[in-house]
């Protein structure tokens, strides 16, 4: 596990699909012994996991959804408490925070998938990383890069998240070469940059991995936050994709076409409604069975983001598949007005007006059973006829106008970043459900 390009991300297809039979069955043979939740599921679904020989026998099994991690979160855990190293807990965006263990192997498995990943972005043990996430509450993401470039042997400056002018003075002093930021907050340190008379553009640092929000469009192209930024500051963005239950990530290369796969950590399905695969060049929910998992490996749990699939060799050398941006969140689809829309369309638009420094969107359901949003934006300076203005921008784009309320970006900022908020929040779901 030493190579940042390791030789299984430039195979065949056949021998890529190989190795995950072979570690599905492993997979399965250890959860049938050790997980109190996918014994009963076998169970209740009288599944012969003997039967179970290939990646293609997977639709044998149900799928694994957040609601089973809810109601039975201690059941999928299959080691003893003192085989558990850290404990972590999810951000809770769709919910309540669901807790996760890691044993020594797990944080060694997170090591080498931030390692390659990195890597991928263009990463090397001659790069210092400033490091704007935070590595406490909680938060696997932090402690991921952190381990992932210490196995690279890069540099880390564990600054964490906000506070520009503390950013600044840590690339002023220590000439950091890459950041790991949330894409809108580099918008922030160019206003503090341009307020303090900092040389933003010759600065140090000339990547950023971006995390926690999308910059680029379904065609790769960068999408208004990607622009925004680019436009102003001449930096190489990388996205990577990432959550807690798998453990793993996606991230782009320098040909900026897609997040890759490594098949050696997840097997990936796309999947429609009704739990059946999409036909190739489809949106899909993104599925995953986590290999080599050791305190809470997941079989077939559905993510709950829409995303395409690329199966095309990338010309970087990789053969494995890539993964669009997403798309949207599949509970977070809203009907509006008869236009069926993501939260990502609104942020789009949203983040193409100058005057608004930010913003939260609002979803809730009216008095005729039906969607409704309101989009309360933190704005400076904007016209006498912002509304108009804004819902005419909204118009042309998606159709539909939602309700535009004015505040303060203080105010917005306060309600973005509650206490012990570990990102910003940028969409409130109150319909019933």
């Amino acid at each position: 596990m030493s190579s940042s390009l390791p030789d299984i991300e430039t195979k065949t297809l056949e021998e890529i699909t190989q190795l995950q039979d072979k570690k599905l069955v492993n997979l399965l043979s250890y959860v049938n012994t050790h997980s109190k939740f996918y014994q009963s599921r076998f169970k209740e679904n009288n599944i012969d996991i003997s039967s179970i020989k290939t990646i293609n026998d997977l639709q044998k099994i149900p799928v694994t959804s957040k609601d089973d991690l809810y109601h039975h979160n201690q059941d999928f855990i299959c080691v003893s408490p003192d085989k558990i190293i850290d404990y972590v807990t999810t951000s809770g965006t769709l919910g309540d925070p669901l807790t996760f263990v890691l044993t020594d192997k797990d944080l060694d498995r997170l090591a080498y998938n931030e390692h390659i990943s990195l890597a991928c972005a263009g990463g090397t043990k001659n790069d210092i990383y400033q490091l704007m996430t935070t590595i406490d509450r909680r938060f696997m993401a932090g402690m991921a890069y952190f381990l992932g470039l210490k196995q690279m042997g890069a540099g880390v400056v564990r600054v964490g998240n906000g506070m520009p002018e503390f950013q600044w003075d840590t690339i002023k002093r220590l000439k950091p070469t890459i950041a790991i930021a949330v894409p809108s907050f580099l918008l922030k340190l160019i206003e503090f940059a341009e307020q303090n008379n900092i040389d933003y553009k010759n600065c140090s640092i000339k990547k950023v991995v971006c995390i926690g929000e999308p910059i680029r469009n379904e065609d790769f192209s960068y999408n208004t936050l990607g622009k925004r930024i680019t436009d102003k500051w001449p930096l190489e963005l990388y996205s990577t994709y990432a959550s807690t239950e798998m453990g793993a990530a996606f991230t782009e290369c320098k040909e900026g076409k897609g997040g890759h796969h490594h098949p050696e950590l997840l097997i990936v399905e796309f999947l429609d409604d009704h739990n059946q695969p999409v036909a190739k060049g489809e949106a899909g929910e993104l599925t995953v069975t986590t290999l080599d998992v050791e305190g809470m490996p997941l079989i077939r749990f559905k993510t709950g983001d829409i995303c395409k699939a690329h199966y095309e060799p990338c010309s970087c050398g990789r053969t494995t598949l890539r993964v669009s941006p997403i798309l949207g969140r599949k509970q977070q689809m809203i009907k509006f007005k008869g236009t069926s829309l993501y939260p990502p369309a609104l942020y789009d638009i949203l983040n193409t007006i100058p005057y608004i420094k930010n913003y939260i969107v609002e979803v809730y359901t009216n008095d005729i059973g039906t969607d409704e949003i309101v989009i309360n934006i933190g704005a400076i300076n904007p016209p006498d006829n912002f509304d108009k203005e804004l819902k005419d921008h909204f118009r042309a784009k998606l159709r539909v106008a939602p309700t535009i309320v004015l505040n303060t970006p203080e105010n917005i900022s306060k309600q973005q970043l509650p206490e012990m908020s570990r990102k910003p929040i940028t969409f409130i779901d109150k319909r019933a459900k």
